[in-house]
């Protein structure tokens, strides 16, 4: 077996191997797959290279071609072409190598700079020349859309199921599945009586922290699952506090799509960050018996988004605080532009601290709260006086005629209706 684009310039130099599977399961299941490419290492031989001067980079198995950041061996290997290290590189399709063009069309430039070739069981190609660049574009371009359809098929059977209800995912403490895929609440009355303790105590202290500090408290555990779905008592945090308070199921409701996918970043891999609850795919209600209304839940869900002390982004006013301070988490600095902070010690004062944090610089201003929140209290009063008048107004007047009707049942009986009309005058 040869080949007339391989020259002695190319036997001189490294013949890699590139060999992946996609996920750690077809490593296992797909052997066949695995020998065939281990056994591109004889084409190797075949092709003119010695035992000495080939290479097999099987770094990347269990890992999907739909990106590089996380691919060692792929990064290697790219590094290694552009050493001028390496004159043929051998996979069993170019699938192996990549399924995102950004990834491969890269490829294709150092190789084709390097005048390092490609092969697969199809052939080999120049990617040094129009044609084999033609070639190896074609493959790499139908690889991605290979991928996408891949993914749209499986995705479309799964949202299928999720507008129905009945895709099974990982349920909360407080609800089981039986064989039949029926979720039913935990038989376990305590589990029950803590969920339900736990939204009573948020209505009526309003934060996750005064309800964890209360649960804390009085010694009583969440129940949560561990790593293996088994229901286990834990000792009460804020983060399993609001878990327990954003899950949908808790309200009866089948959720899909609470998270969003975003892209992976110079720093690391794609991550899930929450969506609005406006934002959220697929919700159907009434699917699991429900601890609390959907009503209540909304409810829930608009209190905590208040209790996010970020009023510029989302409109939260924060949580209500101790204090003789009026205007707590809504004063900003007029030197500097950044929420300002109230300090007790010594008075009430209203303090910027933010460039002397991140800086080292001293203090923007620190200003008494005392004047300020009169001035603040006496524009209120003055903006709402005209409403409050006129309320007042009206109170009292009703208050007249209630006074005036009793003054009416109590006089003797009138004779003619002219006269309990006077009275009532």
């Amino acid at each position: 077996m040869s080949s007339d684009l391989i020259t002695k310039c190319h036997r001189e130099r490294k013949a890699i191997v590139y060999i992946r599977q996609s996920s750690p399961h077809q490593v296992i299941s797909n052997q066949e797959s695995l020998r065939l490419q281990y056994a591109l290492s004889q084409r190797a031989r075949d092709l003119g290279w010695h035992e000495a001067d080939i290479d097999v980079i099987d770094a990347d198995l269990g890992l999907s071609g739909a990106a590089a950041t996380h691919r060692q061996g792929f990064k290697d290997l790219v590094a290694r072409v552009t050493l001028g290290e390496v004159g043929l590189i051998l996979s069993i399709e170019v699938t192996r190598l990549a399924r995102n063009c950004s990834d491969w069309y890269p490829l294709l430039d150092v190789c084709g700079h390097r005048g390092c070739l490609i092969a697969d069981r199809d052939g080999i190609y120049d990617p040094g020349t129009p044609n084999g660049r033609l070639l190896l574009g074609l493959k790499g371009t139908i690889s991605e859309l290979e991928l996408h359809t891949i993914r749209g098929r499986l995705t479309a059977g799964l949202l299928a199921k999720a507008e129905r209800g009945e895709l099974a995912q990982p349920l909360p403490a407080g609800f089981v599945r039986d064989h039949s895929g029926v979720v039913t609440k935990d038989p376990d009355q305590e589990v029950q009586d803590r969920i339900s303790l736990l939204f009573d105590s948020f209505l009526s202290l309003r934060t996750a922290v005064r309800v964890m500090r209360a649960l804390c408290t009085s010694n009583l555990s969440l129940p949560r699952r561990d790593r293996h779905g088994e229901v286990c008592w834990k000792r009460p945090t804020i983060p399993a506090v609001t878990d327990m308070l954003k899950n949908p199921a808790y309200a009866g409701a089948f959720v899909y799509g609470r998270k969003r996918l975003r892209p992976p970043g110079p720093s690391g891999p794609p991550q899930k960050t929450p969506r609005p609850m406006p934002e959220w795919r697929i919700v159907v209600k009434d699917k699991y018996p429900a601890y609390v209304s959907w009503e209540t839940f909304e409810k829930v869900q608009a209190i905590l988004r208040d209790n996010r002390n970020d009023y510029l982004r989302i409109k939260g006013r924060g949580i209500p605080r101790d204090g003789a301070a009026l205007l707590h988490g809504i004063t900003w600095c007029g030197e500097c532009g950044h929420k300002m902070f109230v300090r007790y010690k010594g008075g009430s004062q209203y303090a910027c601290n933010h460039l002397r944090q991140q800086h080292g610089v001293p203090e923007c201003q620190r200003l008494p709260a005392g004047p300020i929140d009169r001035q603040v209290a006496a524009a209120f009063l003055e903006a709402v006086a005209p409403a409050e008048i006129e309320a007042l107004a009206r109170a009292r007047k009703m208050r007249h005629r209630a006074d005036e009707g009793k003054r009416c049942t109590k006089a003797p009986f009138p004779k003619s209706p002219d006269a309990c009309m006077a009275v009532s005058r």
